[in-house]
């Protein structure tokens, strides 16, 4: 008789986000032999809902979830990844951490240390990446499609989004950052990705909070309830990001503007360009040529619509079981764009640019 245990995972932050790994977890079971076996969180109330949700236990401990499985997504705010992150590499379990990896340089520095001798793997929650048109876009420029990828506008900006404005969101304590590190990250992240990682030499950026906690900020919804807590984190950046190879990248995030939303990237190539919006998934490619007449082709890429979340824990339970080493969303990625963040608060506050001189790596997956 057959003793087969699947690949079990747990959860560690039962909120929102926690449950929506759950949720994507659960539809692969059948399909990569895992399968959710429990979940960790400090409030009773979460537990009490994760576990009438999923049918699962819940802890709140973490060491008394991972003497039960053999890996673990965190999903917690940013302060705590530090905690439960090092604790499961230190107990040679695989993490999927969501991103950035930690709210400070110091702490990311901290999981980076531990990743590295641990003898599991540590990937970070860049989702982002998998989404189909970003596969598409990665693979071109890969092939030489674009020929030579020298510069990046990168936009996430929302009209009204302060997500939870007094909640552990809003306060630099436990976020480490604002709309720079919530969705900022993602923009940084996806940019050197399509540039294959480049090394990076000087950010120039300035961090501000122009609607913060103003009584008259008008919203049609907002993601999570109102806290009562501070907001003193920045509501937008912007930044300028050179690299060793002469690449460049112009980066515009903002919770809250008075402009027209936008989550576009801009790719401008020496052979080619695109234009992606990740908000509907929209990809053009624009390209020139010269064969019969002189002539502009403007190319609509039209992809499946995969869940990136999903594809992003397809890819993590397969670096598990894969002999090779994890080649993407990997901790030293994680790490740079933590360092780029860094910077770009850092060249705010001196009202200057940064030098840094960052490792080069691998080409990225």
């Amino acid at each position: 008789m057959s003793s087969h245990v699947p690949h079990s995972i747990g959860i560690v932050g039962l909120g929102n986000i926690g449950r929506y790994h759950a949720e994507q977890l659960r539809s692969l079971t059948a399909q990569l032999d895992v399968e959710l076996a429990g979940g960790m969180d400090i409030s009773p109330r979460a537990r009490e809902r994760f576990g009438e949700t999923f049918g699962v236990p819940t802890h709140d401990d973490p060491g008394s979830l991972y003497e039960t499985v053999d890996s673990v997504i965190i999903t917690t705010p940013n302060r705590y990844h530090e905690e439960y992150a090092v604790g499961a590499l230190d107990a040679d379990l695989d993490v999927l951490v969501e991103k950035p990896i930690a709210h400070t340089i110091d702490s990311a520095e901290r999981i980076r240390e531990a990743a590295h001798q641990s003898e599991g793997i540590c990937m970070i929650g860049f989702h982002n990446r998998f989404a189909s048109p970003v596969q598409v876009l990665k693979e071109y420029a890969r092939s030489g499609r674009f020929g030579e990828i020298h510069h990046i506008e990168a936009k996430y900006i929302r009209r009204r989004g302060v997500p939870g404005r007094g909640t552990w969101f809003t306060q630099e304590a436990s976020a480490g950052g604002g709309a720079l590190v919530d969705i900022g990250a993602h923009a940084i992240d996806l940019s050197l990705y399509l540039l294959d990682f480049p090394r990076v030499t000087e950010v120039s950026g300035v961090t501000r909070s122009v609607f913060g906690d103003r009584p008259d900020y008008t919203h049609l919804e907002m993601w999570g309830e109102r806290g009562d807590g501070p907001f003193d984190v920045d509501d937008s950046a912007n930044a300028f990001i050179r690299c060793a190879d002469e690449s460049t990248v112009s980066l515009d995030v903002a919770w809250a503007a008075n402009r027209t939303p936008s989550n576009e990237f801009v790719i401008q190539g020496t052979d080619a360009g695109a234009r992606l919006d990740l908000s509907d998934g929209g990809l053009t490619v624009y390209e020139s040529s010269s064969a019969g007449e002189p002539h502009f082709s403007d190319a609509e890429i039209r992809t499946r619509d995969e869940n990136p979340h999903r594809q992003e824990q397809r890819r993590f339970i397969e670096a598990i079981r894969g002999s090779e080493p994890l080649s993407v969303n990997t901790v030293e990625q994680g790490f740079l764009v933590q360092r780029v963040m860094d910077a770009t608060y850092r060249s705010s506050e001196r009202n200057a640019a940064v030098t840094i001189d960052t490792e080069p790596m691998p080409t990225a997956d």
